[in-house]
């Protein structure tokens, strides 16, 4: 059985290298809809395949993008040093902040944070499908478990600033995830 779960977050970056000069030359923004996609082998006590309300720690991630810049982690230091003088909240990623860069990025994390949830209510073998992520009303990106070969960086390549930390209720899962 598939789940579906839906969040939000308004966001702004450069898309480095890519054709358009609008996107590549120039600091815009976009109003991002991340469809999240699990599936299980059983239904819980509850006849569900996870209880939308244990996706807790997976909405503080992707909130973490939320009115923050995605800053690519191969920008140049001038652009580095001018976005962290000037913004609270800065999210360092390992890839090109495009939809297809998300779709990878928030795969690869919110399949960590699926492996390591504890099992409280019966669930079954719930895992990651798959995580889409729009970033105009009319286009999207769309990420699966076999994608991850994809991806060539690790959690500790992530960082997010002060701003961001700050407003998660606790660092304890971040934390948990950078060990594991």
């Amino acid at each position: 059985m598939l789940i579906r779960k839906q969040f939000k977050f308004e966001g702004a970056h450069i898309v480095r290298n890519c054709s358009s000069q609008r996107c590549r030359e120039n600091i815009h923004g976009h109003s991002y809809i991340v469809e999240v996609f699990i599936t299980s082998d059983k239904l819980d006590d509850g006849y569900m395949v996870m209880d939308f309300c244990r996706l807790d720690k997976v909405k503080e991630f992707i909130e973490s993008f939320d009115h923050s810049y995605s800053l690519w982690q191969n920008e140049s230091p001038d652009l580095k040093t001018f976005v962290y003088r000037y913004n609270r909240r800065v999210a360092e990623i390992p890839v090109s902040p495009s939809a297809e860069g998300y779709a990878l990025l928030f795969t690869y994390v919110i399949d960590k944070i699926l492996r390591h949830t504890e099992r409280v209510n019966g669930e079954g073998n719930i895992q990651l499908h798959a995580v889409r992520v729009h970033e105009t009303a009319t286009g999207y990106a769309e990420a699966f478990q076999e994608d991850l070969k994809l991806a060539r960086f690790q959690l500790k390549d992530i960082h997010f600033s002060e701003g961001i930390v700050a407003e998660w209720k606790s660092t304890d899962w971040w934390d948990k995830l950078l060990e594991a």
